[in-house]
């Protein structure tokens, strides 16, 4: 481990969110231990990425420790949201999960996305499963709050509308 590598274990709280308008919003990742907070900045397609791996690891949890149970999630979203301050650590690179068996907590974890003198930063969130799993919940949330995407393309569509390959470049409003 690094010397500024920062593991926070176990997290009061996680979560992400987005700021801005669609099209323009930033992506953060928070989480609180104690009077300690978090902040670091990643993309929209690392959280989707992130998401999408979290179902399959869910899915290799329950398999491989079918005796485990799941608590409910009340997702409120104003505990959702994050807080100040939102002076971010850094922008994440490499982001990803683990699992600690013997302690039953998940990890989200994210190393900067640039070397600096030190080598790269991490840090490392261990959460319960249901924070975690309100974490994946509330993600899913912020990333349809942005741009609807064009039915034929797939990319995002303005308010005016978007020049669309699959309609030969005519302009398709939403």
């Amino acid at each position: 481990m690094a010397k500024s590598d920062i593991t926070l274990d176990p997290v009061d709280h996680i979560t992400v969110d987005a700021l801005g308008s669609p099209g323009e919003r930033v992506f953060y990742l928070q989480a609180f231990k104690n009077e300690e907070v978090i902040t670091i900045l990643i993309e929209k397609f690392q959280l989707q990425s992130l998401l999408a791996g979290a179902v399959e690891f869910f899915r290799e949890i329950e398999s491989r420790f079918p005796h485990l149970t799941q608590e409910p999630v009340d997702l409120q979203e104003a505990a959702m949201r994050i807080s100040p301050p939102l002076d971010p650590l850094f922008r994440a690179g490499d982001m990803g999960l683990a699992y600690d068996e013997v302690r039953d907590l998940a990890c989200v974890f994210a190393r900067e996305s640039v070397m600096v003198e030190e080598g790269q930063r991490m840090v490392r969130f261990w959460c319960t499963r249901k924070q975690l799993t309100a974490f994946v919940n509330w993600g899913q949330i912020v990333v349809e709050r942005g741009r609807p995407i064009c039915p034929q393309c797939g990319r995002p569509m303005e308010p005016e509308g978007h020049f669309c390959p699959k309609k030969n470049g005519h302009k398709r409003k939403k």
